[in-house]
């Protein structure tokens, strides 16, 4: 099985979500925290799977991988928001992140992941997305959400599996994990390939 094999295996993460630390840690996956720094900009008029799957990439940038041994594996990912052909980052304060919210309420959004799966001798790179919509939110909702949740570290402003998801989320189409930042089916498979 897949786990056994990558019990072999030193695997860094590039990654400051606590979501993707979480997710991996559940899918029983032992991991290092690898810190890089980059530079996320990006050409404006790449289409949103190519904006995830170039800062993806990019964020292993930084790793020579000719430092670590060859049974290394590195993992990067990133995520945005897209509504009505808009990509939204992650809020910088409250108004941003109110003003977040009310574009997504009673609207259908999708959100990317990128994911970079790397060893040193060869680097996987693919993305999902997953539509999410949202039921028509009151300004009462969406103060409660930013007031108790203070979402300004997510793609959106919004956690699927926080209090908004619980109320406010009426239908996805595709990987609720995606939606929470990490396609896990996704990096199952390109783990896969890799070992």
């Amino acid at each position: 099985m897949l786990l056994e094999e990558l019990k072999n295996y030193k695997i860094y993460l590039a990654s400051k979500s606590p979501r993707r630390r979480e997710l991996l840690k559940d899918m029983g996956i032992d991991f290092e925290i690898l810190s890089t720094d980059v530079d996320e900009s990006y050409d404006p008029q790449l289409p949103p799977a190519e904006v995830v799957k170039y800062l993806s990439r990019l964020k292993l940038s930084p790793v020579d991988f000719s430092q670590y041994p060859e049974k290394s594996i590195f993992i990067a990912c990133d995520t945005i928001v897209v509504v009505d052909g808009h990509i939204i980052g992650k809020p910088a304060d409250e108004q941003e992140a109110h003003e977040m919210i009310r574009a997504l309420s009673g609207c259908t959004h999708t959100v990317y992941s990128g994911l970079t799966v790397a060893t040193p001798a060869q680097v996987l790179t693919d993305y999902r997305a997953t539509e999410v919509t949202f039921a028509e939110l009151s300004e009462e909702e969406i103060a409660h959400y930013i007031n108790v949740y203070k979402p300004y570290d997510k793609a959106g402003a919004y956690g699927v599996q926080e209090w908004i998801g619980y109320v406010g989320i009426k239908a996805i189409d595709g990987s609720f994990y995606n939606v929470m930042g990490l396609p896990t089916r996704l990096l199952w498979e390109m783990l896969k390939l890799l070992v």
